[in-house]
């Protein structure tokens, strides 16, 4: 991709000046528009799907579940739908045929994501076959005020002629999940329709998801204007099963400026939404006010957002738009209007279809940047996932467990969304598929539930469902833990760490690996931190948690026992071994295969389709055990390994970074962000960088060839904003105090942000010798802080300015 020149990159905006076919789905993903409730993808109005383009509207949270058949084996998914295509606009000449903008020639074309407000805007000047030339203008907003509102400002001026135009504006619900190439083998129909109509004043659509039975109802309402005022237009409305439509017909001269203002409201029958739909979105499209109305409101709430979440960086205008740019996608994603919803955080946002739209362990890299600048919106997430603890319960029963083990993929209910078989294309056979045994998702709530209640202090949520939460999951590590009788350690079998690239041992029957190191620390750590969450809780609700989920003081012993006894096996170097038997494996000829393939980010596939298996040797998808450092503290983990009977070097953290780095392929866009942290955490800063620019523009350049087309990918959004915090700023949030401990990259002239932490809001500006920073507090006492590894106290609600 060519690189703009620093000085070409608006702060506030994501803009291209082309339209290239091959690039057209990556680039609808990142022009999304959306409000937390909903997200359309930023599309020309007048496109429909096809292998360019792809328009597409996901609902948080609403989900349905087909079977398809596949080589004689019915085959369950749940998806996250596409519902019914509200923004299609288009418009003819004449008698001429629809505009194409693939068989149109193409004078100019901007498009303009304002991250500010919101709004999408396009503007294209093109000339048809016989020299007409039009302008077309479109803005596309989705109302951060009104999460039920989304609309179209449409307007159209010929050039150089005088003609009549028509415009046709539909919405349309006979369509299908059809955004992910390698699903369409499978059954995508997850709409029916149920009612269409109109009247004078609006038209309306309802159709049903076919499994799920949730209604999703959309009004819509037009306003044309001439040369901005009113225009009576001839008019006409048509409605079909699944479809309804209105027709506009206009004379137009030379430079008239025809205008079509599109507001449509969307209502579904979710138990977090309403129990009429239809009555809802009919309502409020009545009343709806003019685009601009709509446009000023949404602005005024976005406002108030990047109050509380913007980071500013001078020096560096990429970097600048990218942070933005990933900030913004977050909140098209989980917005404070999410505090109300019932979802989790997609790993592919409210942007497409890849991973169903289901829910992972992405949340680890977002909620924590959530817990600073929207505590309840992080809380809410966090709910999602307790509301579904029971499902938890019963899936860790099935396996012979006790306590809650949740889904590696989770959707509608927090069942397990993982397909346990898959089909080897080559053989025909159906086979076991073990990456459902990536338990360590049920470390990563535990971990987002702990670190949003070091942040937060929040008490109420601990009392009311988080220690729950957390000690539950406890007590499912706890009974996976299985002792030696010979040597007294505790072993956990039958996982797949986040490494995914080994999915079975010989050491651990049934799947996966034994002993794999960051799932043995973390589990090690929880039951520390659950001592801790037991003794910091007013005796009281200790009682009643421990009480309810009948949690008693020998089981509690069992857990200490556990987490001083785990496997956690050392090399005499110091190396961490990735999982029982790893040093055992392999070494890959890396050179080669680089040399032979470019491109090895999918090193698993590359050996599966040379008949070799990527089990059989020394290499990982993305971190794994060094994936403990990006979580914990480095000192907490040396003291985790020296309980355990390790005994450890001075500079190991570095060690294991190069050994594992060396045998990574990066196969995940997350990887960058944890190797760029560990790097700038021991000293790295160059390699460090690199890592965390190239993690950074990863989604905005597609550096995986073609997946951002599917959807963006949120934890990578989330991480790399994290760092510019964690890592650039040098706050650690895990201790008592905050620590701060600045390390700006060098193109970086400054940093400066606000986020709250334990009651506190804390307004902070970094530069390369320099801290600024004001603690703002209801009642003026001192504070004391770690800054550059010295013990501070600092008035509150003064400003200070300190070198270091």
């Amino acid at each position: 991709m060519l690189q703009k020149p620093k000085d070409e990159f608006n702060l506030w905006s994501l803009e291209y000046n082309d339209y290239d076919p091959k690039k057209e789905k990556s680039r609808e993903t990142l022009l999304t528009v959306g409000n937390g409730y909903l997200g359309t993808r930023g599309v020309l109005a007048e496109t429909t799907a096809t292998d360019t383009n792809y328009p597409g509207t996901y609902i948080a949270g609403l989900y349905n579940r087909l079977i398809s058949k596949v080589a004689d084996m019915d085959i369950e998914n749940e998806d996250l739908v596409n519902i019914p295509n509200w923004l299609f606009i288009n418009f003819k000449i004449g008698n001429n045929e629809w505009f194409n903008i693939d068989n149109t020639e193409i004078i100019s074309i901007k498009r303009r994501l304002n991250f500010a407000n919101g709004m999408l805007e396009s503007e294209l000047v093109v000339k048809d076959k016989i020299g007409r030339k039009t302008k077309i203008k479109s803005n596309i907003v989705a109302s951060m005020a009104n999460q039920h509102l989304v609309a179209l400002q449409y307007k159209i001026k010929p050039l150089n002629y005088s003609e009549s135009i028509e415009i046709k504006s539909e919405i349309d619900g006979n369509i299908i999940n059809d955004g992910v190439a390698r699903y369409r083998d499978l059954n995508q129909q997850h709409l029916k329709p149920v009612t269409q109509g109109n009247d004078s004043e609006i038209s309306w659509l309802l159709v049903k998801t076919t499994q799920s039975e949730i209604e999703i109802a959309q009004a819509v309402k037009h306003s044309v204007y001439k040369n901005g005022i009113a225009e009576n237009s001839n008019t006409v409305k048509t409605n079909s099963s699944g479809k309804i439509g209105t027709e506009f017909k206009i004379s137009l001269n030379k430079n008239d400026e025809v205008t079509i203002e599109k507001v449509v409201a969307i209502f579904t029958s979710k138990k977090d939404d309403t129990k009429e739909p239809l009555n809802s979105s009919k309502n409020l499209a009545r009343t709806v006010k003019t685009f601009d109305k709509i446009i000023t409101e949404s602005e005024t709430e976005w406002k108030k957002l990047w109050d509380k979440i913007d980071i500013q960086i001078k020096g560096d205008p990429k970097s600048q738009m990218l942070a933005r740019l990933h900030l913004y996608h977050l909140m098209v994603t989980a917005s404070p209007n999410n505090v109300n919803i019932d979802a989790g955080i997609p790993a592919r946002g409210l942007h497409g279809e890849a991973y169903r739209g289901h829910i992972f362990w992405d949340e680890l890299y977002i909620l924590p940047l959530y817990n600073l600048f929207l505590p309840e919106v992080a809380k809410s997430i966090l709910n999602y996932r307790f509301q579904r603890i029971d499902n938890a319960r019963k899936y860790a029963k099935e396996y012979g467990y006790k306590g809650a083990m949740f889904p590696w993929q989770s959707g509608s209910d927090g069942r397990e969304e993982t397909q346990t078989i898959h089909l080897n294309p080559n053989s025909g056979k159906w086979g076991d598929d073990y990456s459902s045994l990536q338990r360590h998702i049920s470390i990563a709530i535990a971990y987002n539930t702990w670190y949003y209640f070091q942040v937060t202090n929040d008490v109420s949520f601990m009392k009311n469902g988080g220690a729950e939460l957390f000690l539950e999951i406890c007590r499912f590590w706890a009974s996976k833990s299985v002792q030696d009788k010979t040597t007294g350690r505790f072993s956990i079998s039958k996982v797949m760490g986040p490494d995914e690239f080994h999915e079975e041992h010989k050491l651990s029957k049934g799947g996966g690996v034994k002993d794999n190191a960051y799932t043995n620390i973390m589990v090690a750590w929880l039951f520390e931190k659950a001592f801790e969450i037991l003794k910091k809780l007013p005796e009281n609700a200790s009682k009643t948690i421990t009480s309810k989920i009948n949690l008693d003081s020998e089981e509690i012993k069992k857990w200490k026992a556990i987490s001083k006894n785990l496997n956690i096996p050392l090399s005499d170097e110091g190396i961490i071994e990735q999982f029982d038997g790893y040093f055992d494996l392999k070494e890959l000829d890396w050179d080669g295969y680089r040399k032979k393939y470019k491109n090895i980010y999918r090193l698993d596939r590359i050996l599966k389709a040379e008949g070799k298996s990527p089990d059989d040797y020394k290499l990982a998808k993305q971190a794994d055990t060094l994936m403990t450092f990006y979580n914990i503290d480095e000192e907490d983990i040396s003291s985790i390994l020296k309980n355990t009977g390790n005994k450890i070097p001075t500079d190991y953290l570095k060690k294991n970074y190069y050994y594992y780095l060396n045998r990574t392929s990066h196969g995940s866009t997350l990887s960058r962000v944890v190797h760029s942290y560990l790097a700038n955490l021991f000293g790295n800063k160059e390699e460090g960088n690199k890592l965390y620019f190239e993690a950074l523009e990863s989604d905005y350049t597609d550096i995986q060839g073609g997946t951002t087309a599917e959807g963006i990918h949120a934890g990578v959004m989330g991480g790399t904003v994290l760092m510019i915090i964690t890592s650039f700023a040098g706050l650690n949030l895990k201790k008592k105090n905050l620590a701060i401990n600045p390390s700006l990259p060098k193109n970086w002239d400054s940093i400066k942000f606000n986020f709250w932490f334990k009651s506190n809001h804390y307004f902070i500006e970094i530069k390369h010798s320099q801290l600024i920073i004001e603690i703002n507090s209801e009642n003026s006492h001192k504070v004391e802080i770690d800054f550059s590894n010295k013990k501070i106290l600092l008035p509150t609600n003064i400003k200070h300015v300190l070198d270091y």
